[in-house]
């Protein structure tokens, strides 16, 4: 019998008899046994010094019940609220067509490579956002900064979501509420659509922004009672119907995640696919409609000189970043429970793709209502655009009123919005609950109630979002729990890998895993274009950051000084957690930094006085 080892390998004396699952892997048989007359072999496979073939203690991890679950929960996740309510704004924004050009670029040298890393990060091995971090543990702080953030956007976006079921549930009346003046909570200004025409908004005031619509006043005094706050500092009571709605939220990702991917997998067969049939839907509807070519012409128009203008690569940068979702942890608690041998690669270029072509899709379904909106006012379509809340809350919402069996449009519509959110706020959660239980084992044996503490206290601080100022929080917590500070997370992960552990190492993990290396394309953008990526988009936020405030309300000056607080909170935690691990660890000034950057089953290495950082091979290597 032949057996081929690779000349720095050595064998084992011993292999574990649990049959591994692994393909077109170098391995030996070693344990031969006489039971009975009849010779038993275990296999293993061939591990390089310090490299197991699989991370220890994973042969009982958890792993998705199908491929498809792993699919669609990453796709779930990474296509959100973000790729209907902001992607086809910028897009129009920004040169139309032309958007696209840096879109795809920054896509192709930093989108798909820092997805790719993540998934091939967690996969290989099989650990959360904290834990990960055995390659190298000075870096652990970045796990937990990424798992924080995941939990402070969980705090807001679960009330968005809130929102979305509170519309649901108020769409199925004969007729819409939002259609009419003559409801409680309209204010005295409130003017019918029908007589708001481009001659009288004037003043370059754009339809968007007029706020004394009925559906503008619904949203802002129906259903967040704005009207009731004076700013931050007034929040008032949590409101009881958005509470109500709230606890469902919660209710729903609690039972969708109790059980691990194993429940979570199977949820995300609705929340992952519906969107898709509803987009479709509200497209084929959409066109029929008068003026939606025109809609559709405005969205498609492309201005080359518009890329002359860096504010149009900044937003291209920033959204192709925030719409992948790498950072979060998410897609490394995702991966973790993926089979060791799963082609990742293949999943990390048909999820990312996925995702960016339907953020382009659903613009015709958006544009072709918002042209129909803009020929029912006799204005332009840059005078009913917009992004954000107002968009999904108000100006679609207004023109599903006026269409033909409104009911069964608006339901259609705020569908989609809840599942798009769901399965969002799923993969949230997720990377959470598996960084903590992976780093602490009694969390992970008590799961399902470390999964209701943390549901019930996301539920807790969100309340503060669904008070009368509860939108003011909300836009506080939206501008700084997961900007500047998730962008600072990926390029501390980003620098940590490539240049710590290693372009070269990693790429070695990823050939255990699939059998084939990373091409020179892709270790050249790990080491050098990504980190350069997030450099800009870091420097670029915080130059074009902005005072905070919402339409026309200026927060108080200590309002920021907050923000900045909940930001610092999470990136405290990587130089933090530095200083701890090298206080933490024995030996001479030298040794302690070899043991902070060397991986942990590689400390035996730093005794010898052999440490891979310590040479200038290690920082050439590719």
């Amino acid at each position: 019998m032949n057996i081929q080892v690779m000349p720095e390998h050595k064998l084992s004396s011993v292999a574990p008899l649990k049959q591994c699952n692994v393909e077109k892997k170098e391995v030996e048989l070693i344990l031969v046994k006489d039971q009975n007359g009849v010779q038993y072999t275990s296999s293993s496979i061939i591990p390089t010094p310090g490299h197991p073939a699989g991370p220890a203690g994973s042969e009982d991890r958890e792993t998705w019940g199908k491929k498809i679950d792993f699919l669609l929960s990453v796709i779930g996740f990474a296509v959100d609220l973000a790729n209907v309510w902001r992607f086809p704004y910028l897009c129009y924004k920004n040169g139309g067509g032309a958007f696209l050009i840096p879109y795809i670029l920054f896509l192709v040298i930093a989108g798909m490579p820092l997805f790719y890393m993540e998934l091939a990060l967690g996969q290989y091995n099989r650990e959360g956002a904290a834990t990960v971090w055995k390659i190298c543990p000075v870096f652990k702080g970045v796990g937990y900064t990424v798992i924080l953030i995941a939990l402070y956007v969980g705090f807001y976006y679960n009330v968005i979501i809130a929102w979305s079921l509170y519309y649901l549930f108020s769409s199925m009346t004969s007729e819409l509420p939002w259609l009419r003046c003559d409801n409680y909570w309209n204010s005295p200004n409130c003017t019918d659509p029908k007589a708001i025409n481009g001659s009288i908004i004037g003043n370059g005031t754009s339809y968007a922004k007029y706020k004394i619509t009925p559906a503008a006043e619904y949203y802002e005094r129906g259903v967040l009672h704005l009207h009731e706050s004076r700013g931050i500092h007034d929040l008032g009571p949590p409101r009881w119907d958005l509470t109500l709605c709230l606890v469902v939220v919660v209710f729903i990702l609690y039972f969708s995640l109790w059980k691990g991917v194993k429940s979570s997998g199977k949820v995300v067969y609705i929340t992952a696919t519906m969107p898709y049939v509803v987009l479709f839907v509200l497209l084929i509807r959409g066109i029929t409609l008068p003026g939606s070519m025109d809609g559709i012409r405005a969205y498609l128009h492309i201005d080359f000189k518009r890329l002359n203008n860096l504010e149009v690569w900044i937003d291209a940068a920033t959204q192709i970043f925030y719409s992948l979702g790498a950072g979060f942890g998410v897609l490394i608690a995702f991966a973790s429970y993926n089979k060791f041998d799963n082609n990742c690669y293949r999943d990390a270029l048909l999820t990312s793709t996925v995702n960016c072509v339907t953020s382009f899709f659903s613009g015709f379904a958006i544009f072709s209502v918002l042209g129909y909106m803009a020929y029912k006012h006799g204005v332009k379509i840059e005078d009913v655009a917009t992004e954000g809340a107002g968009l999904v809350f108000i100006i679609y919402p207004e023109a599903i009123s006026t269409l033909p069996g409104s009911t069964f449009w608006a339901i259609v519509f705020f569908i989609m919005l809840l599942t798009l959110g769901i399965d969002s706020a799923m993969g949230g959660m997720e990377a959470v609950i598996t960084g903590l239980t992976d780093d602490f084992k009694i969390l992970k044996r008590n799961r399902k109630l470390f999964t209701f503490a943390t549901a019930f206290g996301t539920f807790l601080v969100a309340l503060l979002c669904i008070t009368n100022g509860g939108i003011y929080v909300l836009t506080l917590l939206d501008k700084y729990a997961a900007g500047t500070s998730i962008l600072f997370g990926v390029l501390i992960e980003a620098i940590g890998v490539s240049w710590f552990y290693g372009v070269d190492r990693f790429s070695d993990d990823i050939q255990r895993m699939m059998g084939f290396r990373p091409g020179l394309y892709w270790r050249l953008c790990w080491k050098f274009v990504s980190p350069v990526f997030l450099l800009f988009v870091v420097i670029a936020s915080t130059l074009t950051s902005s005072s905070l405030k919402y339409d026309e309300y200026v927060f108080p000056y200590w309002s920021n000084f907050v923000g900045w607080g909940i930001a610092m909170s999470s990136m405290l935690f990587v130089p933090a957690y530095a200083i701890y691990k090298f206080l933490s660890v024995p030996g001479s000034f030298k040794e302690r930094i070899g043991y902070c950057i060397t991986p942990e089953h590689e400390h035996h290495l730093v005794a010898e006085g052999n440490v891979r950082q310590f040479k200038l091979k290690h920082w050439l290597a590719i």
